[in-house]
């Protein structure tokens, strides 16, 4: 009985072996492929966990370590479901299978992925997509621009270099807490940081139309200054020295809406503005009698600063006889 199943057996068995086709690479055998034509020999591939099926011809076409594995000249490992095993990120290899397809491939928005797509690239040596990634993150980097660029000020003559390179206005914010000898009041280190947090947001609200400048080794612990065409326009003093008992303590005010206040006034200041001719001969200013006077009237006004400070510094010399003064937070 056997032996009379075994003949047929033996006798079919060379019908169904198919002929090696003459374009079969080299290592093809060693992962049990069994093409049906020369075009589709299907490989079986994990990469890190990610499962793909892709053909010989996919994976050789080009000059990549790709075609080095599947032509017999690198070591690849395979499981006993016959996968051939990748150890990499299978995140982006669809993308890498896609550019061994057609040639292209759009690219990520995102320079992280597309960092990301550039290693995988790399590693694969697949030449073309590494220029394109490469291409595209030139092309990020020349696009990208600041947001808001802060420049802090190290010196005095910084300070006056940076004020005279600009056309723009400029608000600036000095703030030291450690340029103070007495203690803070409760609510000075709240306060201070309101400033700054206040300074950060009108520095991303008016960035391109005004510079914006950070002092933090000043002589003051807190003050804003707002400069137009070059020249201090205003200044608001957020420190004050007050009484508490016997002792003197520094207090830190957070005058908001006097400083969004200045902030909205030097914007008159964007560009330079000349005298209204018409406004000039309908007040009488171009006409000779009295002109002196009102040009060193002009001249007094232009280097006068609107100086604001939110407490007055107290002395013991003028509290009265006594009588002690506290002011409460």
């Amino acid at each position: 009985m056997s032996a009379e199943a075994s003949g047929p057996a033996a006798a079919e068995a060379p019908s169904l072996e198919l002929p090696k086709p003459s374009g079969l690479e080299p290592g093809a055998a060693a992962y049990g492929l069994k093409p049906l034509t020369p075009n589709s020999k299907y490989v079986k591939l994990n990469v890190g966990g990610s499962l793909h099926y892709t053909t010989l011809r996919t994976l050789t076409g080009q000059d990549t370590l790709l075609k080095a594995m599947f032509s017999g000249r690198a070591e690849v490992l395979t499981d006993a479901g016959g996968w051939v095993l990748i150890d990499r990120s299978g995140r982006h290899f669809g993308t890498i299978l896609n550019y061994l397809r057609d040639g292209s491939v759009p690219l990520p928005e995102s320079t992280r992925e597309l960092g990301e797509l550039l290693g995988e690239a790399r590693y694969y040596l697949v030449q073309g997509l590494i220029e394109d990634c490469q291409l595209a993150l030139q092309q990020k980097r020349q696009n990208l621009s600041p947001l808001c660029l802060i420049p802090t000020v190290t010196s005095p003559r910084e300070e006056q270099q940076l004020l005279a390179s600009t056309s723009k206005p400029v608000v600036k914010l000095l703030h030291n807490r450690s340029n103070n000898k007495y203690s803070y009041t409760s609510t000075s280190d709240d306060n201070l940081l309101k400033n700054i947090e206040l300074f950060d947001k009108l520095a991303l609200r008016f960035h391109g139309r005004l510079l914006f400048l950070k002092d933090v080794l000043g002589d003051e612990i807190c003050c804003w200054s707002f400069y137009g065409q070059g020249r201090k326009i205003a200044e608001v003093c957020c420190t004050s020295i007050v009484y508490a008992t016997e002792k003197k303590q520094t207090k830190v005010e957070f005058p908001e809406a006097r400083i969004f206040e200045e902030t909205l006034n030097i914007l008159i200041y964007e560009t330079p503005r000349g005298p209204d001719p018409a406004l000039l001969e309908a007040t009488g200013g171009a006409a000779g009698g009295g002109g002196a006077g009102r040009g060193e009237d002009e001249e007094n006004r232009e280097h006068r600063v609107r100086r604001i400070h939110v407490r007055r510094h107290i002395t013991h010399d003028e509290r009265p006889h006594g009588q002690q003064i506290v002011f409460k937070d």
